[in-house]
């Protein structure tokens, strides 16, 4: 409830932590609920108490003992720390069925993250617009990031294609990327790069699966 300092520099792990603690805390506040405290949180995300109080410390955020947190202002203080001030916009490279499903889901679910564009270099996919989302020829990527001011890509295309089409976001003036694919890519130390490898993820699952079931703490 009492507020301090706003940390700007806070560890990736906490970043990624506090997106997936609003994300819960909107359901949460969707119910009606008003207040909830760390223990509660911490059971949503199968992490400990100790880990949601200090990530929540570190924004210079903090609860009361009797009523825990307030959840709109831990949602709007959330907002302040990891959203920008000003609309940031984002573009898919690869209008396949994973592109697509990203661009659908995304869609609305951000007021200051936007995906403005789509890219493909299939003519079948090309000017066509999915969930008010236009996909643009590939040939026309620098244009429409300068026009549009995109800031972040998302990499969805083969992994074949996927460190050609790094570099040249990286030449149009990209910020960040979310790479998608399971091919490494390269890119400048000045932009930001989260690789996603949904394989490696189901192996990582299918081998604590093998392990057997997890001990209860």
């Amino acid at each position: 409830m009492k507020e301090t300092t706003t940390t700007t520099n806070l560890p990736q792990k906490t970043v990624e932590r506090l997106s997936q603690y609003r994300r819960n805390l909107l359901i949460c506040y969707a119910t009606g609920k008003t207040n909830i405290f760390s223990h509660e949180i911490a059971n949503i995300l199968h992490i400990t108490p100790v880990q949601v109080r200090r990530d929540i410390m570190l924004m210079g955020y903090s609860g009361t003992l009797r009523r825990g947190y307030d959840i709109k202002e831990l949602i709007a203080k959330i907002g302040e720390i990891i959203d920008s001030k000003n609309s940031q916009k984002v573009c898919v490279i690869g209008a396949g069925n994973l592109g697509r499903a990203i661009i659908s889901y995304f869609t609305g679910k951000r007021t200051k993250l936007t995906i403005v564009a789509a890219f493909d270099v299939n003519p079948d996919k090309v000017d066509r617009v999915y969930a008010g989302v236009r996909c643009y020829h590939y040939d026309r990527l620098k244009e429409i990031m300068k026009k549009e001011k995109i800031s972040v890509g998302i990499i969805t295309t083969p992994a074949s294609e996927a460190a050609k089409v790094a570099e040249n976001l990286v030449i149009c003036g990209i910020k960040g990327i979310l790479n998608y694919t399971p091919a490494p890519v390269n890119v400048s130390s000045h932009v930001y790069l989260e690789e996603y490898d949904m394989i490696t993820s189901l192996e990582k699952v299918a081998y604590f699966v093998k392990q057997g079931p997890t001990p209860k703490e």
